[in-house]
């Protein structure tokens, strides 16, 4: 499917091209263009009035004829890859008109040409990032298309909170125009993908910073707020899947178990790695031991607060009382209460930590299975 939206944006954006190269050739030349399809249907066109004869056109397109002309048109066949495309028609009188209608078709066969490029790597490298090529596929591909399969390249993963957000992949592209070798894409299930050639003098802590300055510029450019993931390096076209799965899961590892980052590295997702790959039987078995039959959603805002605070300032009682405006034995209280009710001391190492790791675990099967629902 996603490779079918690609070809469609293709398309779309090959006529948007081609309308603005009618209207200037009509404003240089004051001679009228249409382009249309072999079927004779309007493409785009820079005189509304200009309908060609449907018989004519189609004469003309099933006739081995590059170039006709009457009293009223000249019509001129484009061409992919020796394939009939398009027909262009040109209407008005000049001086030079047959030298003016060679040099349209060549402008539109090369940007057909080029369009059809970029869209054929897009299609690659998906294919290549779901792993749908054997090795000599993948090698031989690459070829055709000039693309080095041995160069270490990264992949991010760009989502927005807002689904189809051309802005933000206007500001991407824009972002990355400097890098001609570099591959961007939307894939509608998942989101922006970039896929970066890397220079020899990059290191992965650039990548950390490229991740960086992509949430940035979208919330300044682009207006939107974006989570961005990226995971390995890729030594070559052959790893491309595998890091391309990695980048995936750093999205979701990161947005249930680090919802204060917007940026995932698949290196550094920390416990939330393991909770991710356990089995969710396993995890209800471990919140039940826990909690002991208690409900962990039951906790009310201020605990939650409280505990925070206290494990943002290494358990220490008085930094957390000062940093609350509560007296010290209001909060021992409260964790006294606490305590009574769950079983788990969190003043103390262990208990800390089980809660917290408890916690972590109460989010994931929340997201998960709000996810099947």
């Amino acid at each position: 499917m996603a490779t079918k939206n690609n070809g469609m944006g293709g398309q779309i954006k090959l006529l948007q091209l081609m309308q603005n190269c009618l209207d200037d050739w009509t404003r240089i030349t004051s001679l009228s263009f249409c382009l249309t399809d072999l079927e004779g249907n309007i493409c785009c066109s820079s005189d509304s009035t200009l309908i060609p004869d449907q018989e004519i056109l189609k004469d003309f397109a099933q006739s081995s004829l590059l170039c006709q002309s009457d009293t009223k048109h000249c019509l001129y066949r484009i061409s992919d890859d020796r394939e009939a495309r398009y027909l262009l028609v040109i209407r008005g009188e000049h001086a030079c008109l047959p030298t003016l209608g060679e040099l349209a078709v060549c402008q539109v066969e090369s940007l057909l040409k080029a369009l059809t490029v970029k869209t054929d790597k897009n299609r690659f490298f998906q294919g290549v990032l779901l792993g749908e090529y054997s090795v000599p596929e993948l090698l031989n591909r690459s070829r055709q298309l000039k693309i080095n399969p041995s160069s270490p390249r990264m992949v991010f993963l760009v989502q927005t909170r807002q689904q189809k957000d051309e802005n933000a992949l206007a500001t991407i592209r824009n972002i990355f125009s400097a890098h001609t070798k570099d591959v961007i894409f939307v894939r509608e299930d998942t989101g922006i993908v970039i896929i970066h050639e890397l220079l020899t003098t990059e290191t992965d802590e650039d990548m950390v910073s490229m991740a960086h300055m992509l949430v940035d510029m979208l919330g300044t450019e682009a207006m939107t707020g974006a989570w961005v993931s990226f995971g390995t390096r890729a030594q070559g076209l052959q790893e491309l899947s595998n890091v391309w799965k990695e980048t995936c899961t750093a999205m979701e590892v990161g947005k249930i178990f680090r919802t204060q980052d917007a940026v995932f590295s698949y290196r550094k997702l920390g416990l939330g790695r393991l909770i991710y790959q356990l089995p969710e039987e396993i995890c209800e078995m471990f919140v039940e031991e826990v909690f002991d039959g208690e409900n962990p959603r039951d906790l009310d805002d201020e605990t939650l607060s409280t505990i925070r605070t206290l494990f943002e300032n290494n358990l220490n009682m008085s930094e957390t009382a000062r940093q609350l405006y509560v007296h010290r034995n209001t909060l021992v209280y409260r964790f006294e209460k606490f305590q009574k009710r769950y079983g788990l001391d969190v003043r103390t190492f262990e208990d800390a930590l089980t809660f917290k790791i408890a916690m972590m675990v109460v989010d994931y099967l929340r997201i998960r299975k709000g996810k099947k629902q």
